[in-house]
Order: structure tokens, then sequence, then C-alpha cells
């Protein structure tokens, strides 16, 4: 039993019905070479096998090649590692914020973020935002604690002086 040949002049080589005339080229007419056989029918050919076009662009950019594809136009560059942040940054903010609870942590944060932002830029570490933001918490918060312990004080300097001016009238 024979099949007739597959419509649009492609040859099946696994097809064991009688072989027909290999194509002929749509433009010049003339018959087209026959491919290489390979193990596997099936197979793609290798289109470089006449010289590799891209071997001038694979020296250029010393890109490994892969077979059946050109390399990249464009040199291929890795994702960007994610930057280490300062530890010193963190603790800093993390400092003058306790400050709103505790008074006292908040100029030491201050002072984290100072040492933190030099660090920073002798290094190229990141958290520069954060050893910023604790800076102005940690010196905002200080100044409203000194503000603060000026005005219990006044109130207490007032307390007294109007104790003692009303004790001496009787």
């Amino acid at each position: 039993m024979t099949y007739p040949p597959p419509s649009g002049g492609w040859n099946d080589p696994a097809w064991s019905g009688q072989q027909s005339s290999p194509p002929a080229d749509p433009v010049s007419g003339q018959p087209v070479p026959a491919q290489p056989a390979t193990a596997d029918p099936y197979a793609p050919a290798d289109p470089y096998a006449g010289g590799d076009p891209y071997a001038d662009v694979k020296q250029a950019t010393g890109q490994p090649a892969v077979a059946g594809y050109p390399p990249p136009a464009y040199p291929m560059y890795g994702y960007a590692a994610p930057q280490r942040t300062n530890g010193i940054a963190i603790a800093a903010l993390v400092l003058a914020l306790v400050g709103f609870a505790s008074c006292i942590t908040a100029p030491v944060g201050a002072i984290l973020g100072h040492v933190a932002q030099k660090q920073i830029r002798q290094t190229g570490e990141g958290g520069e935002g954060m050893a910023k933001a604790a800076i102005i918490i940690g010196w905002i918060l200080t100044g409203l604690v000194v503000v603060g312990i000026i005005f219990y004080v006044g109130i207490i300097i007032f307390a007294i002086s109007q104790a003692d001016s009303g004790s001496s009238s009787y």
C-alpha cells in the first residue's frame, strides 16, 4: 500500500513509498542539493554547516556559542546583587525611633547616624537614607527633650519662688 506524497513539495525521508525527485528552487528552478543523511531523519539540519557567520562576534564578546542560536547582539549583564545595608545605620534608626519612648536613646541614635554616614561614604554600602533619618529624628527628639527639661525646671523654680513668697506673709 502506497500513500501519496505530502503536499507542498516536502519529502518525508521515512516514507516508504516511491521517492520523487528533489524539490526545485522556486527562484532559479534548479534542483536543491540534498541534505546529508543524519542518524535521526527528523533532526534539524545545522544552518551553520558552511561556517559560523557570527564567529567574529563570539570572539569579541567572549560569549560561549549555543548550538543553533546566534549570540546576542549586545553584551549580557547579570542582575545587580542586592546592596548590603550598613548595620550601624539600622541600629541608629532603631535607637532614634525608640527615643520616642525612652528619651535617652535619641541622641545615641543621632550620633550613630553620623558614624554610619561616614562609613557609607567610605565603603559604598547601602543605608544612607536610614542614617539620615536617624540623624534627623534623633536630633529633633533630643531638642524636644532638652526643651521639655528646661520647661519643667522653669516650672519648678517658679513654684518654689511662689511658695517662698507666700509663706513669709503669715
